[in-house]
């Protein structure tokens, strides 16, 4: 199974306020099989900005826990023309477009998006790429 990862949860990694033990979970497990996550390339981009806005050494947070993720095996999903035709069914699920890439690459890779987003795992529940950390780890966590 890939596990693609949702920015709300590398959040949670960083802000201590925001803190959760399955975002914990997923962390260790990134640690010791990056092979078996992924993210598209925006998920770089987003946690920077909230980082950036959030935390009080966000620069540092984010160059020295942030950037080893990103440059550790995990896969990282540039924007194609087949993410974005893959991303248009969760778009018209109600999720924005940048959840429905998340969705979408989810989708490719046969695995599930993880997220704390709530909101955007119950449009798409149907689907099932998705997974919302609020409550619970996913059935078939590793």
């Amino acid at each position: 199974m890939i596990w693609v990862i949702d920015a709300s949860v590398a959040i949670r990694w960083l802000l201590e306020d925001e803190s959760h033990p399955n975002a914990d979970a997923v962390l260790t497990q990134v640690v010791h099989s990056p092979e078996s996550f992924s993210v598209p390339e925006l998920f770089g981009f987003e946690v920077f900005s909230v980082i950036q806005r959030l935390h009080p050494d966000g620069m540092n947070a984010y160059t020295r826990a942030i950037i080893p993720i990103l440059q550790s095996g995990i896969f990282r999903q540039p924007m194609t023309e087949e993410l974005a035709i893959a991303a248009v069914p969760f778009i018209q699920s109600g999720l924005t477009g940048y959840d429905a890439c998340y969705a979408a690459m989810a989708k490719m890779v046969a695995g599930k998006w993880l997220t704390f987003d709530n909101r955007a795992h119950s449009l798409i529940e149907h689907h099932r790429v998705s997974c919302s950390l609020d409550q619970n780890m996913p059935k078939d966590w590793a």
